[in-house]
């Protein structure tokens, strides 16, 4: 990560090479090399490129919730909004940590203005969301106010950047 990422950093083969990560990261080297007219040699070097620049943070599977609910259960799936009753950064990076650090949180942002945080979060089932409201809102004594969102339907889930030109990638 030594390289530092300016605009000149990346050229089109490379955001094209990041989209077609970002829609299938289990294409081998062969098939991206021929989507992107390259070489093996030279899609294997751009991504190893891309990846040691950190462009790449990790390649993930993405499990389908509503297949795997009739083994696992479909579960509590939330919104939460936190607002902390001080906002100090030692405050707020306290929080933080101790969120970040909770399976049950899937992800976290730090917004404004309005709540200081909002929490994506899974339970297997309200005890469970009451059990992670209790340890991660309840014992907090910083906590002013929680507002808990329940989801009853996922129409569209995209973790795809947009990457610009390159969305129009072959």
């Amino acid at each position: 990560m030594n390289e530092e990422i300016t605009p000149s950093f990346l050229d089109p083969t490379d955001l094209q090479l990041l989209d077609l990560l970002q829609q299938d990261a289990s294409l081998s080297n062969l098939a991206l090399a021929q989507r992107l007219h390259v070489s093996p040699p030279t899609c294997l070097r751009r991504v190893k490129r891309l990846q040691a620049a950190g462009l790449i943070e990790r390649q993930v599977a993405i499990l389908s919730a509503d297949r795997l609910a009739p083994v696992l259960g479909h579960g509590l799936e939330a919104i939460v909004e936190v607002t902390l009753e001080r906002q100090g950064a030692e405050h707020l990076a306290a929080f933080e940590a101790r969120v970040i650090a909770d399976d049950a949180v899937q992800q976290c942002y730090r917004v404004s203005p309005g709540p200081d945080f909002i929490l994506h979060v899974r339970a297997a089932d309200m005890p469970g969301y009451l059990a992670l409201q209790q340890r991660l809102f309840t014992a907090d004594a910083n906590v002013r106010n929680v507002k808990a969102f329940f989801s009853v339907k996922r129409a569209k889930f995209a973790p795809r950047l947009p990457l610009g030109a390159a969305s129009n990638a072959p």
